[in-house]
């Protein structure tokens, strides 16, 4: 019983002091003068300037996708005005 309580104490005790550095970091995040803060503010910025990319890229990639159905429409359309006129051109012959 002496064994686990001792263990228990030590645990405890190893709970607060994680407890104490969490709170800590944690107010370190807070104050932007400290290297953590900073970079955690940076790694945001890059965060959120990936995040517009992407949805500019994905915008345009939509884009791209429609431009690419009127062109297969038209290659289409142009394929069967060729076949037309090949099929006119050899009767005219």
């Amino acid at each position: 019983v002496a064994a686990l309580q001792d263990e228990r104490n030590s645990l405890v005790s190893e709970n607060e002091i994680m407890n104490d550095r969490l709170e800590h970091l944690d107010d370190s995040i807070d104050d932007p003068n400290t290297v953590v803060a900073k970079k955690y503010f940076h790694a945001q910025l890059q965060l959120e300037q990936l995040q517009e990319e992407n949805f500019r890229l994905e915008a345009a990639k939509d884009d791209y996708r429609v431009h690419c159905e009127d062109l297969e429409k038209q290659l289409i359309e142009l394929q069967h005005r060729n076949n037309e006129l090949t099929s006119l051109a050899e009767e005219s012959r």
